[in-house]
């Protein structure tokens, strides 16, 4: 984390065009690992169809992976380090089921719980594009569908501006 230096419970990787990156210099969008300098892999063409069918256009350029394993969260959080704003942000659920917290746009406002299920999909539109987010705690042992036991969060997001015809 910036800030801390501490690692994230949360591991992650990307894939597609640009990849989110966050280290000592902060948090962004790059075209390359940041270790191996090689670019980010394709978002497979599954997630690509899932995204024209709920969102349309543009295209995203990021696919975030989440793995989560038993003890790891993700704290409140909001996803503001794009700057195409006012693209939805899409979010798919597989494995072990989750403790969804969604709030509004004030950090300390109030938040409500939903439990997330292997499968399941949040779309973030509209103004819930910038509401406070996060996951509590992972229900370990409710699925077998990831190896070994845990969540893969799959977050698929727009980062620049779509040029304007």
């Amino acid at each position: 984390m910036p800030r801390t230096g501490r690692p994230f419970s949360v591991r992650m990787a990307n894939l597609g065009p640009l990849g989110w990156v966050s280290d000592r210099r902060g948090y962004r969008y790059q075209p390359t690992h940041p270790v191996t300098g090689r670019p980010w892999p394709p978002i497979p063409d599954r997630l690509l169809a899932l995204w024209r069918e709920l969102v349309g256009t543009p295209e995203p350029e990021c696919c975030l992976v989440n793995s989560y394993r038993d003890g790891a969260k993700m704290g409140l959080h909001r996803d503001e380090d794009e700057e195409a704003q006012e693209v939805p942000v899409l979010s798919v659920s597989l494995g072990d089921a989750a403790i969804f917290r969604v709030g509004g746009l004030a950090r300390r406002g109030p938040t409500v719980s939903l439990r997330l299920e292997s499968g399941d999909l949040v779309l973030l539109a509209g103004a819930s594009r910038r509401a406070y987010h996060g996951i509590d705690r992972i229900l370990a042992g409710t699925s077998d569908l990831v190896p070994g036991g845990g969540r893969i969060n799959l977050t698929l997001r727009r980062v620049s501006r779509p040029a304007r015809a």
